[in-house]
């Protein structure tokens, strides 16, 4: 089992983590040990993962490597990133089972979401099962 994830974002971006990462995905900011803390950086939990955001001074996104988080609000959650600005990047049906979709961080990070297939067509105009 997975502790956590690690994704980097660059120094004082913690507002904007905040933002997206409880704003719009709906997880809860965990708080940093106080040891920790004072490295910057934000700790986020929900949906059985937890991410943690660390501060790294020359900030690459990874664009590639992403956490993929299981959401049972497969429809809603691509809906909400969309419509603040964030980019819906529905996959193919290449994992069986699974409808997915990509999209970014504030700071670049690529993101995966997935949920499993059901006898319904997606509402927002996903692949459908």
């Amino acid at each position: 089992m997975i502790h956590h994830v690690l994704l980097a974002c660059p120094p004082g971006s913690e507002e904007s983590s905040r933002a997206f990462y409880v704003g719009i995905l709906g997880l809860t900011e965990k708080p940093k040990p106080p040891a920790l803390a004072a490295r910057g950086g934000c700790w986020f939990t929900g949906y059985d993962a937890e991410l943690h955001l660390g501060v790294e001074v020359d900030f690459r996104p990874a664009r590639k490597a992403h956490p993929a988080l299981l959401r049972p609000d497969l429809d809603a959650l691509a809906d909400r990133l969309a419509r603040a600005g964030h980019p819906v990047t529905w996959g193919d049906d290449e994992l069986p089972g699974l409808r997915r979709f990509h999209t970014a961080d504030p700071h670049g990070n690529r993101l995966e979401f997935l949920a499993p297939l059901t006898d319904c067509a997606p509402a927002d105009g996903g692949p459908a099962g």
